[in-house]
């Protein structure tokens, strides 16, 4: 539901302009929550209580059917939200490899970046759906491996970083 531990929220993140990195942070791990735990297990329920898995054959078309039979008129919601999520999405990637190709390269190498990239989403909007899904999983499987080495080398920094600004917060409390 979320890719959360790939590294890629952290870029949207470190941007923020806050003192206090670890308040950051606890902000990050509210979307994933919010996304799994709450979306995810509204939807499913959904699902299971309307008994769509039922009925419907075509998976795409599953949570839609589920919420029309739950609360007719609703299901075109879950189309945009699904538009919506798309382009927003398409927003967010296109910023962290923004982010990315200028570390890495330079500032001159991002136009380039940004037309590969539009390439990328037409070719992805032609080919089949499993093409797409498999070769964005093994992409973002690749892109964990630098993202854990760096969770290692880097935990005990944040786990420092964390222990002093619950003490700072907890000092300031009393």
């Amino acid at each position: 539901s979320n890719e959360a531990g790939l590294g890629s929220a952290a870029m949207a993140h470190g941007a923020a302009r806050t003192k206090e990195p670890v308040r950051e942070g606890l902000v990050a791990m509210l979307g994933p929550f919010i996304d799994t735990i709450i979306v995810c297990t509204i939807t499913a329920l959904v699902i299971i209580c309307t008994g769509a898995y039922e009925t419907v054959s075509i998976k795409g078309q599953l949570t839609s059917a589920a919420f029309e039979m739950g609360l007719p008129g609703t299901g075109w919601l879950v189309s945009v939200g699904i538009v919506l999520f798309a382009f927003t999405t398409l927003i967010a990637w296109s910023y962290y490899g923004d982010r990315a190709v200028d570390y890495l390269f330079g500032v001159g190498t991002v136009k380039w970046y940004r037309i590969i990239y539009i390439g990328f989403i037409i070719l992805g909007a032609l080919r089949p759906l499993e093409d797409v899904i498999n070769f964005c999983d093994a992409l973002n499987g690749l892109m964990a491996i630098p993202n854990l080495i760096a969770l290692i080398v880097l935990a005990p920094i944040v786990a420092n970083m964390t222990g002093n600004y619950f003490q700072n917060l907890k000092a300031k409390n009393f």
